[in-house]
Order: structure tokens, then C-alpha cells, then sequence
């Protein structure tokens, strides 16, 4: 009820459309698919989630039940495809950051139901979706970009600078998609 009353707060005091984003791994809180359901129904405000709970049922539970207009969005990117295949309408996407015309085709092809081409893209991704994640977001993006030369090599305390043996990792990855 917590969650609900939160939301429904923030809903009542604006005018612009919000997107809940459940990341139950990095807040420790999973909004349920109970919860999503409600605010969906009870706050026209709120039009979609950016879900990255990890978990498939909740996911197809909000699907299924969601009012129309409420859309569902992929928060997790080894799970765009899964996640499209059972209604999704697309992600949010931290791969897509230093991929973009990959992750935009993996999601055109599954939302166009060419699943052969969007599962063909969804495994060659599926090891940099991975290596993105081998630290607290963001802070693999972040190196890799800058590896690539698009952005400084920056962060704000409490984050931190990948460790050696991570780095080690992700570049060879980067370097394995010809990114670096």
C-alpha cells in the first residue's frame, strides 16, 4: 500500500506522463504485479512500467491485465526478447547505449513477429548484455562509451571505477564487437 499511495501521490501532483521503474535489484523493493495493476487502473497519469524484476510471470501478469494504454517495457536486456514475445512494447535499453541499431532491430523484428531475426540478434547480444551488468549500472556503460571515445572517463561518488580484472573482461568483449 506504501508503494501504491507513493505513486498515486506523485501521479496527483503533475501533469506529465510518468513511467514506474521496477528494479526490485537495486531498490530491494519489487512493485508486485497487484500493485502495478492498481496504479495502471487508478492513475491515468501513470502509462507505463520499465520493468526489470527478472521475473516472466509478473511481467505476463501485467500484460494480461494492464488497462489499455499502459504499456510494459523491457528494463532488463538479456530479457527484451522474452519480454516482447509475451506483449511487451519495446525497452529501455542500457545495451543500446553502445549498440543502438542492434537493440533497435532485436525489437522492430520481435514486435513485427520475425522472432527467427530477433532471436538470431538476442544471442549475439547476449554476451555484452552481460558484461554491461558485471557492476552496478552504470558504471560498465559508462567505460565502454568511454573506451569508444563518445564520452569522459567520469563518475560521481558513491560509484567507482571498474575493477582491474572487470575491465579486463569487458574490453575484451568490446573488443570481440568491434567496438573498440
Amino acid at each position: 500500500n506504501g508503494m501504491y499511495e507513493y505513486f498515486k501521490r506523485v501521479e496527483s501532483k503533475t501533469d506529465i506522463p510518468i513511467v514506474i521503474y521496477n528494479v526490485p535489484g537495486r531498490t530491494g523493493v519489487n512493485i508486485n504485479f497487484h500493485t502495478t495493476i492498481r496504479l495502471a487502473n487508478d492513475c491515468p497519469g501513470i502509462i507505463g512500467i520499465k520493468e526489470a524484476s527478472g521475473n516472466l510471470v509478473q511481467v505476463s501478469e501485467i500484460i494480461r491485465s494492464a488497462p489499455e494504454g499502459f504499456s510494459l517495457m523491457s528494463g532488463e536486456d538479456a530479457l527484451n526478447l522474452p519480454y516482447i514475445s509475451c506483449g511487451a512494447m519495446g525497452t529501455i535499453s542500457v545495451t543500446a547505449n553502445i549498440l543502438p541499431l542492434e537493440v533497435h532491430n532485436l525489437v522492430d523484428f520481435a514486435l513485427n513477429n520475425n522472432y527467427q531475426k530477433a532471436k538470431e540478434i538476442h544471442l549475439e547480444l547476449l554476451e555484452i548484455n552481460q558484461q554491461l551488468f558485471i557492476e552496478t549500472n552504470p558504471i560498465p556503460v559508462k567505460h565502454a562509451l568511454y573506451k569508444m571515445g563518445k564520452i569522459n572517463s567520469e563518475l560521481r561518488l558513491p560509484m567507482y571505477k571498474l575493477s582491474d580484472f572487470n575491465k579486463d573482461s569487458l574490453d575484451a568483449t568490446l573488443r570481440k564487437y568491434k567496438l573498440i
